[in-house]
């Protein structure tokens, strides 16, 4: 069996999407296929005597395009906004004419339907073309889905709009024949309306398209494009499609590894953050590997290049991105298949209805009825009545701080069972910060703090960051340091003013033959998970200083609020056991799994989903893309990397852990207002088209299209007006 993923052109709906995916499933020796709307992907199971080209005949016959395999590259789309706007003022201006007369509004000169009847109909007719045009994808793929024997809502809509069309061309011919009177049987403004409601509906739910994919294309990039060859002992800069395995490569401080290799030579601190969700540097030596993208931060490395493309960790990262954006979930599959029986269902009944009724009506009458069916029918309500209060639950969402990308999200975020959090840059700041000072200084503990900074600004250990930044955000100024030296394995010296500063470890005192007057207070930052800094000054232990990375001060309170509400929380992260679990405990989170990476933080996901689990993943790091990805919902902060905040489907642009106990609470109101909507809208629907089918014409209660049309406004604004109720959401 082998498995691809492929790049599909020609999709511009969900209906296109489905209409794939069932036919691709169709075919003999293809396993399983899942198409994705929004990646515009195909990810194909297939037996191995298929070939690339037999994939691409398939994709072909259903009216596609395929591209090529996934390689990570995306070019960005064009924008619709500019059409989008100026359809939407054709749309006014025809209901202005069509609706004005019967709401008693101004008419515009030589245009009054009693008076001037062919130019009234002739400028509906052409005002209506344009919107043809626009829907043209929609007839497309609904005739496609129509002869492959899957119709959808596209094939519903387009026999809805063409025998709309058709009617209303005939009736205007014969006004223009002199039979004025057929200027009431005019249905052109609601083919257009028809067609930009379907638009805008589509347009709202492909907002996130282009972002979703710029974070595949972002973590691509996270490698550099060169790298620094050293061939006869000399360095050269190659392209990174010119290494190849084996090839020795040179990382000098500051730059990014090339490839994944394995270290020949040299020793430096490696900040691989955006992998482990470690926020200390590793230090790396001779025999250890080295992970493409990777920052050297103070060291000259010779390594040997190892995994090139394919076989990368980013590209691993990258597989397994998009292998689980392109899973579906179960919700999705059960709305495709209530569509499948749906519209059928209405052809069936509309063909039926016709034919049934040429038997006792003249033609005219029947194709009324036809029309009427199709036109009281057609799902707008239906398809307004999820996405439209998601949209304004989203807008309620994003002033109280969230971002919400996925248009699922709302619907199902307060059904998830399982939160699991990152550590590093999650529950913490995920950056070393002082965390508590010990002193006996002559002087103020700022003015400590003042000395030690001067110092470490001439350092590039990592936690020497930890004092310039403390003097940065506190306006500390440096002092002038003479003198500087770097103790290797325990500190650095400098001279201020005068007075010589040792800053660094316990091994600083020993060497140095210092009694430690700060033994109990070491012992409770250890146990706290602090990395020890010790200040002598001439020769007298000054000082004791906890560098550590800080639990966010909302933190507690949030997973307190969440197990209140019956969610059970979890810790996963690369970062060390030890740590971890004094972080999980100080937070009261009783499941932790620690020292993970990508590829068995995504296992661990997929196990929580096996065991029937609903699972969100809150993180903000690289390494987090994949799991964030295969979660039901994935949760970034605004300060995490471009990549998790590209592959979540929920950005807290607060930085404020509390938001997702507000995101599951909006979540739970939104799918409230979406059952009320669907409610109506089938209540709409049972109610209509049984009218529409003139079951009761005896009773005298009849139907034409236009009062279709009339019924399917009001239902859609009955779903509008209901939705708008979210905007009373209150934060609890």
């Amino acid at each position: 069996m082998k498995k691809v993923v492929l790049k599909i052109g020609g999709m511009s709906c969900s209906a296109c999407s489905n209409g794939l995916e069932k036919y691709l499933n169709k075919q003999e020796k293809i396993i399983n296929a899942s198409v994705n709307l929004v990646m515009a992907q195909a990810m194909i199971e297939y037996e191995d005597s298929l070939t690339m080209d037999d994939l691409s005949r398939f994709i072909k016959e259903a009216g596609f395009e395929c591209l090529g395999e996934f390689d990570g590259k995306e070019e960005k789309e064009k924008s619709h906004k500019f059409e989008f706007f100026f359809f939407g003022i054709l749309a006014v201006l025809l209901l202005f004419l069509s609706m004005g007369p019967m709401l008693s509004l101004p008419t515009l000169p030589y245009l009054d339907p009693m008076e001037y009847p062919k130019n009234y109909a002739l400028l509906l007719f052409l005002l209506t073309l344009p919107f043809l045009y626009y829907g043209r994808d929609l007839f497309v793929h609904g005739v496609k889905n129509l002869l492959h024997s899957m119709p959808n809502m596209d094939t519903l809509v387009t026999l809805g709009v063409v025998a709309s069309f058709l009617y209303s061309s005939c009736n205007m011919i014969l006004v223009f024949c002199g039979y004025d009177s057929f200027v009431h049987f005019l249905y052109f403004e609601s083919i257009a309306i028809l067609i930009y409601f379907i638009k805008v509906g589509r347009f709202l739910d492909g907002k996130s398209k282009e972002k979703t994919k710029e974070a595949l294309k972002e973590l691509v990039q996270i490698t550099p494009s060169t790298a620094l060859l050293l061939e006869e002992k000399e360095e050269r800069e190659v392209t990174i499609d010119e290494v190849r395995e084996g090839m020795t490569l040179v990382a000098k401080p500051g730059m990014k590894i090339a490839v994944d290799g394995v270290i020949l030579q040299g020793e430096a601190h490696m900040e691989e953050a955006f992998l482990t969700g470690e926020s200390m540097p590793v230090k790396k030596k001779k025999g250890d590997s080295v992970i493409a993208g990777s920052i050297n931060q103070d060291g000259y490395l010779l390594y040997r290049a190892e995994k090139i493309g394919k076989d990368s960790t980013i590209s691993e990262i990258v597989r397994l991105v998009v292998e689980a954006t392109n899973t579906k979930s179960p919700i999705q599959k059960m709305a495709d298949k209530v569509s499948g029986i749906f519209v059928p269902t209405i052809i069936l009944l509309a063909f039926g209805t016709f034919f049934f009724s040429l038997m006792s009506m003249p033609l005219d009458e029947a194709i009324r009825i036809f029309i009427s069916i199709l036109v009281v029918a057609c799902p707008c309500a239906l398809g307004l009545a999820t996405p439209l209060a998601i949209v304004v639950g989203e807008g309620v969402a994003f002033q109280n701080g969230i971002l919400i990308k996925s248009s699922e999200v709302l619907e199902n975020a307060h059904k998830v069972d399982i939160i699991v959090f990152d550590k590093t840059g999650t529950l913490t700041y995920g950056n070393l910060q002082i965390s508590e000072v010990f002193t006996s200084f002559d002087g103020s503990k700022e003015d400590l703090l003042q000395k030690v900074a001067s110092i470490e600004a001439l350092s590039t250990h990592p936690i020497g960051r930890a004092f310039t930044l403390y003097a940065k955000e506190h306006h500390l100024s440096l002092s002038p340091c003479s003198d500087f030296e770097n103790l290797a394995g325990m500190g650095v010296r400098g001279v201020i003013d005068g007075q010589t500063f040792l800053v660094g470890n316990r091994k600083i005192l020993e060497k140095e033959q210092l009694e430690n007057p700060y033994l109990e207070e070491e012992t409770l930052l250890s146990r706290a998970g602090n990395s020890i800094v010790y200040v002598v000054q001439e020769r007298t232990v000054v000082g004791l200083i906890g560098v550590k990375d800080i639990v966010r001060k909302e933190a507690k309170k949030t997973i307190q609020k969440l197990q209140s509400s019956g969610k059970e929380v979890m810790m996963l992260t690369g970062d060390h056991k030890k740590t971890a679990s004094f972080i999980a405990h100080a937070l009261g989170i009783p499941n932790v799994v620690a020292e993970v990476l990508p590829k068995e933080k995504t296992k661990e996901i997929r196990k929580l989903k096996k065991q029937g689990k609903r699972v969100m993943m809150v993180g903000d790091g690289i390494n987090d893309a994949p799991s964030l990805a295969m979660s039901d919902i994935g949760v970034s902060i605004h300060e995490g990397t471009d990549i998790a905040m590209d592959s979540a489907d929920v950005i807290l642009m607060k930085n404020d852990l509390q938001g997702i106990a507000n995101l599951l609470s909006i979540s739970k109101k939104t799918l409230r207002i979406i059952k009320e909507n669907l409610f109506w809208a089938f209540f709409y629907n049972v109610c209509m088209i049984p009218i529409a089918m003139g079951l009761f014409q005896k009773q005298g209660i009849t139907m034409n299209p236009m009062f279709g049309g009339i019924a399917m406004t009001v239902s859609s604004l009955t779903v509008v007006l209901n939705s708008l109720r979210l905007k009373g959401w209150k934060k609890k």
